[in-house]
């Protein structure tokens, strides 16, 4: 698998093996000694991942967390909870619970002091992840500081675009290009890996009523990152008067539903078309580094094994006890011995 393919995956969170996440599993650690007195094993690929935590959840500060040796074969279990969704994004991953409050998470792999630091957080605890990154100011793309960031991006624009952008205010380097997709891109490793289309809202407007539009953000969904720009501002669609302004607006609408990863950008002015566009593909290559970082990293966690099998719920006991002649009442708690039989049977079958 290719980089840009694996980052695709990625980016339609599926991961490398495409599975369902299986539950989020806390439970006590079983090293007296450690300071950290909780697991979490948390549901990223076949194997999950463990680590040694703080807190059972970020609620006030974020929460320190490090590699664990393994999964204990009797852990503790302190909570169980259902998984949404549990995606990588570069350095971090992104963790959905399935209950309404507390459901929203993100471990972060980072570097504190040149070290390893790993950190658990929520909205509540911390505004954005960025790892290793700092807004920037005058140049886009993260900081110079970063091992392999050159210090002026260099866009590839296409040869067929006449009259391109100069990007004379910006750190960065143009070269023409034969481009199969977008009229300006960046590559990695030889690869496309972000591009935008440029319009004029007249381009933009005969183009989606001809259906030209709709074959662009089908090939440029194919991209890991792509966008079309418009030098204009989304008003000025209903002011125009060779075409009906609705049939127009209504178009814009459904290539937005239909390819909704390549967002359309209405920038007001062709030099706000051309600071969005500079600062969209900066940091796009920016991601695509933190994310085959991140591919590095994770892949060194420790792996927690497969996740064990929920306990059995009392209706399901229950139906197994008057299945198998156990005299048991229509609710309320069973009695300690019914569970107790039904462990052994399974333990037995099992």
């Amino acid at each position: 698998m290719s980089r840009v393919s694996g980052i695709r995956d990625l980016r339609l969170g599926l991961g490398k093996d495409g599975d369902v996440p299986d539950d989020f599993l806390i439970a006590r650690n079983p090293d007296g000694d450690s300071s950290l007195p909780y697991l979490v094993r948390i549901p990223l690929g076949p194997n999950g991942i463990v680590l040694k935590v703080r807190e059972m959840w970020p609620r006030t500060t974020k929460v320190y967390c490090h590699r664990a040796d393994c999964w204990p074969p009797e852990a503790d279990i302190v909570e169980r909870v259902g998984t949404r969704s549990c995606n990588r994004r570069g350095a971090a991953i992104e963790l959905v619970l399935d209950r309404g409050r507390e459901n929203r998470s993100q471990f972060v792999l980072t570097y504190v002091r040149g070290r390893e630091a790993i950190f658990w957080q929520s909205a509540r605890t911390t505004k954005q992840a960025r790892p290793r990154v700092t807004l920037p100011r005058a140049r886009a793309g993260g900081p110079a500081s970063e091992p392999d960031v050159p210090r002026e991006l260099e866009i590839l624009v296409d040869v067929h675009e006449r009259y391109g952008w100069k990007f004379s205010g910006q750190q960065v380097t143009t070269r023409r290009a034969p481009l199969a997709v977008g009229d300006y891109a960046v590559e990695s490793d030889g690869e496309i890996v972000a591009a935008v289309e440029r319009k004029s809202l007249e381009d933009l407007s005969s183009s989606l009523l001809s259906g030209k539009l709709r074959y662009a953000l089908a090939e440029l969904s194919g991209v890991p990152r792509a966008a079309v720009v418009v030098e204009e501002r989304y008003s000025r669609v209903f002011a125009l008067r060779h075409v009906r302004p609705a049939a127009v607006a209504d178009a814009i609408a459904e290539c937005q539903a239909r390819y909704p990863s390549v967002p359309i950008f209405f920038a007001e002015t062709r030099a706000l078309a051309q600071e969005w566009t500079y600062r969209f593909l900066a940091a796009a290559a920016h991601e695509v580094r933190l994310e085959a970082a991140g591919e590095a990293r994770f892949g060194s966690l420790p792996k927690a094994g497969p996740a064990p099998a929920a306990p059995a719920t009392t209706a399901e006991v229950r139906a197994w006890a008057l299945e198998h002649g156990y005299a048991v009442s229509d609710r309320g708690r069973l009695r300690p011995e019914i569970r107790s039989a039904y462990e052994q049977a399974h333990r037995a079958s099992g």
